[in-house]
């Protein structure tokens, strides 16, 4: 069973920046790809950024596309979410999730997922 713990969110004023954290452990890890999602107070669950099981592959969301950069250590079992020029509107709760199936490039539909985090809270001052 893969268990996932995110860290690292916290209180930023708009323009800072924030890296999260995701430590997997009870699974392949480097056999799967891996997303970050955030979910804001009344919002859906949405997408914010995948990378493929080998990290060759990244995909992001429009919103925080050039912003946002997702990476992985596979020998740590940790993927990371690096975030600047934060906004405002990118308040939310941010999880990570680990795919259904092995060796997937990484995809933006939560139906492709099965192991998710608890969570942790990003909140941007304005």
């Amino acid at each position: 069973q893969v268990q996932l713990v995110e860290s690292g969110g916290g209180l930023v004023q708009a323009g800072g920046s924030l890296r999260l954290s995701c430590a997997a452990s009870g699974g392949s890890f480097s056999a799967y790809a891996m997303g970050w999602f955030r979910q804001a107070p009344g919002k859906e669950r949405e997408f914010v950024a995948a990378i493929s099981w080998s990290g060759g592959d990244t995909h992001y969301a429009d919103s925080v596309k050039g912003r946002f950069t997702i990476s992985r250590h596979n020998a740590k079992n940790t993927v990371y979410l690096q975030m600047n020029s934060l906004r405002p509107e990118d308040t939310a709760v941010y999880y990570c999730a680990a795919e259904r199936f092995p060796y997937g490039v990484g995809h933006s539909q939560i139906s492709e997922y099965d192991y998710w985090g608890q969570g942790t809270q990003v909140t941007v001052s304005s």
